[in-house]
């Protein structure tokens, strides 16, 4: 045979072989089942028990096995305190500032990133260290815990309050949304030499309090506050006063700061202990008989405490370090609280449901499809609750 017809066969086959690794094939066959007891403290129930429609969760689960949800890892639903619906999907995964791990199983006990969730456990370590004494109240200003940077407290910065840090309403400019790391301002801090001294010199975009600006900057300020006032790192004492009291063992706080965890994004933690965190803010700070978190700090963390846009008639707000929105079910109007991280990291909190939903997807570098994680919570998880209440009211 030729060695152009050799050449020809190889690269049909590679072609092949390249192509299989790319796409992977799976039955959208499923049957509901409750999920499994585990002695981790959470307690599980059966969905119909709980006022939910099944028919739609079972849809959207073969809709998510299907791929018309994209690469979504693991999908938890909690009401009334009990895990009712629990599953985990193979997907491409990464971890963050190390790259693709390649198309994996997820299961109950695999860590993943949680990208900017970590903001509202960052959030959760400021109202315990308040708890406790360490910090005397959110309308502290900051510019004491730094006097070593004490040049690049202006006048305007010296307004600068712990608040301003929870709220995102610090002022400093900030860009993390750049596409190009020489642009990306969190980029220039994780590679700054003294990341601290990058976020303090940044100038002044806005008056503090006054306009919501998303910025990892303000997060590891208060990262570096908990410290001062600690004097334990937020790793460890998100271990000792957070984790421990909710039964979290198994855990991975990354950086690309030596000595300095991220407080923006460096958390990888299992789907059910994300579970754990929104059923902690569900119960107004309570878990198992030990007040983590006071209920005045739960209350503060999950209502818009500003806008996040500059439109007055708007439903998107934010409060500490938790997103928030409304969001209408038939002729219900809801209110949302999410730890959000990009890609697909999810704890959505609806109180008046007594609702949590957690999610973890692979989605870190898209944003070109329309079937996301809100709209599985739109069209399937939250119709299918209020579907079941008025049948039973019916």
């Amino acid at each position: 045979m030729p060695k152009t017809g050799i050449s020809l066969i190889l690269i049909l086959i590679l072609g092949t072989t390249e192509s299989c690794k790319q796409h992977h094939f799976r039955s959208t066959d499923y049957n509901y089942s409750k999920p499994q007891q585990t002695g981790d403290s959470l307690e599980t129930g059966v969905m119909y028990n709980f006022g939910m429609d099944t028919t739609k969760i079972v849809q959207l689960t073969k809709l998510i096995l299907a791929d018309s949800f994209p690469d979504i890892h693991s999908l938890l639903i909690l009401k009334q305190n009990k895990l009712i619906y629990e599953n985990y999907f193979a997907g491409d995964d990464e971890i963050v500032g190390q790259g693709s791990v390649g198309y994996i199983d997820h299961t109950i006990d695999s860590l993943h990133d949680c990208r900017s969730v970590t903001k509202s456990f960052t959030s959760a370590c400021i109202g315990i260290a308040i708890k406790k004494g360490f910090i005397k109240n959110v309308n502290e200003p900051i510019y004491p815990w730094f006097p070593e940077y004490a040049e690049y407290f202006d006048s305007t910065k010296r307004k600068i309050t712990i608040l301003d840090l929870l709220t995102m309403t610090s002022g400093l400019e900030w860009n993390g949304t750049a596409s190009s790391n020489s642009k990306n301002t969190e980029s220039q801090m994780e590679t700054s030499p003294n990341p601290i001294r990058f976020i303090l010199s940044r100038p002044m975009a806005a008056e503090p309090g006054k306009q919501w600006n998303y910025s990892g900057g303000d997060a590891q300020l208060l990262g570096e506050i908990l410290w001062k006032a600690s004097g334990v790192k937020l790793d460890k004492f998100a271990q000792m006063n957070l984790f421990a009291p909710l039964g979290i063992k198994k855990y991975e706080w990354l950086t690309q700061i030596k000595d300095m965890p991220s407080a923006a994004w460096g958390l990888r933690l299992r789907s059910r202990d994300l579970a754990k965190f929104g059923l902690l803010y569900i119960n107004n700070g309570r878990w198992n008989n030990i007040q983590i978190l006071d209920s005045s700090w739960v209350e503060q963390s999950l209502r818009p405490l500003v806008p996040r846009s500059k439109e007055k008639m708007t439903n998107l707000g934010y409060g500490l370090l938790f997103w928030t929105y409304s969001i209408v079910i038939g002729k219900d109007t809801l209110n949302i609280s999410e730890a959000y991280g990009k890609g697909g990291q999810i704890i959505s909190i609806c109180k008046p449901l007594n609702l949590v939903v957690v999610f973890t997807s692979g989605n870190y570098n898209r944003n070109d499809f329309v079937n996301t994680y809100f709209m599985a919570l739109k069209k399937y998880i939250l119709p299918s609750i209020k579907v079941r209440e008025k049948e039973e009211a019916d």
